[in-house]
């Protein structure tokens, strides 16, 4: 036997929780919380020894999140609506796009947001262009 699978052996007991991809969502909260620790441990520093099991572990949280918890689709009207309403703003609040006329209609589907909408949108609210395509 190798030293590095000794080693692995040897160590297994304590990191074979962390390196299984979940199953529950038991599996999945131990990964949670396991991941928020290593990132704090990490920060920024993306030549860290643990980075690779931030990796790791990482990409199965996502894959489940994805799994389990599939995001929505969301038209451009649906993502100005609540960011409307996430900032407390009503309709007069976005002069960018129009008077309070023009943004009544993109709310109630009688008009599109055009180009020249979606990039005062995309500057205001600091989001990209596409959430609004």
């Amino acid at each position: 036997m190798s030293v590095l699978i000794e080693q692995v052996a040897e160590h297994w007991q304590f990191v074979s929780p962390l390196l299984r991809k979940p199953k529950t969502e038991a599996d999945y909260d131990v990964l949670v919380e396991a991941l928020d620790e290593l990132l704090d441990i990490v920060g920024e520093d993306e030549a860290h020894p643990l980075m690779g099991v931030v990796d790791i572990i990482g990409d199965w949280v996502e894959a489940y999140d994805l799994e389990h918890w599939p995001v929505p689709e969301a038209s451009g009207v649906d993502v100005l609506r609540s960011l409307m309403q996430e900032h407390g703003l009503t309709q007069s609040d976005l002069p960018g796009v129009g008077a309070q006329s023009v943004v009544s209609e993109i709310l109630s589907g009688k008009r599109q947001l055009n180009v020249r909408q979606i990039r005062w949108l995309a500057d205001y609210f600091k989001v990209p262009v596409d959430m609004f395509i």
